[in-house]
């Protein structure tokens, strides 16, 4: 039980605190078999026949622009991604807006329409929505939430239950970029190399995936908390350990100067245009080459596999021949990422 009185910063952080809240607060009120597995998005049978598959999120990016993309785009992809690795096909999305007084109606509509352009890129509908507006100081410039339903395909069933010991462990490519793009634009700080978030949509290379392996079992992409959030949590509810191998993930060597600098570990660093997918040994190859014939997975790499391990422990054989545990952060190391 947290011993935390009061919400701080480090609850929306994705780590240890967001999970305790979770946990400690909304699991005991909100309990249902649905809820139970803590997915991206919630699976279940749509009568007369089929199954959907519902997600929400909500974005509080500061700033709302940057390189790479906007908090609209960002709002329109993170929802379709959560849809994605959940093994659906987005279809709707619902979009939530909440305006401070002042903020201005020129980049509202710079918003609107980078919204509405990636809604039309993923191939998804906004049919729904909402406004509200608070007095100034009431909120920062806009939140925008996205909740989203898509189509689940005959035979795919992705759940953390169905990771099994000796499941290849595939990332779909270099991680931190979003993180460490939002942080050098906040502070002001300059490097040779320009930093560009990775904020993409997914669903396109999870249909390529699925094409080449229905088993998939199961996919998860590794925003606030970043990798290091998403495989603990898969461990934890599969109940199986993690080995990952730190010379197979692909990090850019600007990313990589940036976490050297700033003494920041890029597993903990959000992504949001990557996803890491549980597959069965005997299908790990022929998903890789799928996913590297994409342009959302040409650096995609097997970085580890399930077992070996105590349950429920993530470890990472270092480069420098030993290992070392890894856990989700216990605070928030870059609040309002997402």
């Amino acid at each position: 039980m947290s011993r935390r009185k009061f919400v701080t910063l480090a609850h929306g952080g994705g780590g240890k605190a967001s999970s305790d809240l979770i946990e400690d607060i909304f699991m005991p009120e909100f309990s249902n078999e649905l809820l139970e597995s803590l997915s991206d998005g919630a699976v279940f049978n749509a009568p007369p026949g089929g199954r959907l598959a519902f997600s929400t999120d909500t974005f509080v990016i500061d700033p709302v622009f940057f390189p790479g993309g906007d908090i609209g785009s960002l709002a329109v992809h993170g929802t379709v991604n959560d849809l994605a690795v959940s093994g659906s096909v987005p279809k709707y999305l619902s979009a939530g807006f909440v305006l401070e007084e002042g903020f201005s109606l020129k980049e509202l509509k710079k918003i609107a329409r980078s919204m509405g352009e990636a809604a039309r890129e993923c191939g998804v509908s906004i049919v729904t929505g909402d406004t509200k507006v608070v007095a100034r100081g009431g909120a920062d410039k806009i939140f925008i939430n996205t909740s989203g339903i898509g189509f689940m395909p005959d035979g795919v069933e992705i759940s953390p239950k169905r990771v099994k010991k000796g499941d290849m462990i595939i990332l779909s490519g270099s991680i931190g970029e979003h993180g460490i793009a939002i942080l050098t634009l906040r502070k002001g700080l300059e490097f040779d190399t320009e930093l560009v978030s990775d904020s993409r949509p997914l669903h396109e290379l999870v249909k390529t995936m699925l094409e080449a392996e229905t088993g998939i079992r199961m996919m998860r992409d590794p925003t606030r908390g970043g990798l290091a959030a998403a495989l603990n949590e898969i461990a934890a509810s599969s109940g199986n350990g993690i080995i990952i191998e730190e010379k197979a993930i692909p990090i850019k060597d600007s990313v990589r100067g940036v976490c050297e600098i700033l003494g920041l570990d890029v597993l903990n660093v959000a992504n949001e245009g990557k996803l890491v997918a549980f597959v069965p040994p005997e299908s790990a190859d022929k998903v890789l080459s799928a996913m590297r014939e994409h342009p959302a997975g040409r650096e995609a790499s097997i970085i580890g596999s399930v077992g070996g391990t105590e349950p429920g422990r993530v470890e990472m054989k270092t480069e420098f021949i030993g290992s070392r545990i890894v856990e989700p952060l216990v605070g928030d190391q870059l609040p309002r990422i997402c």
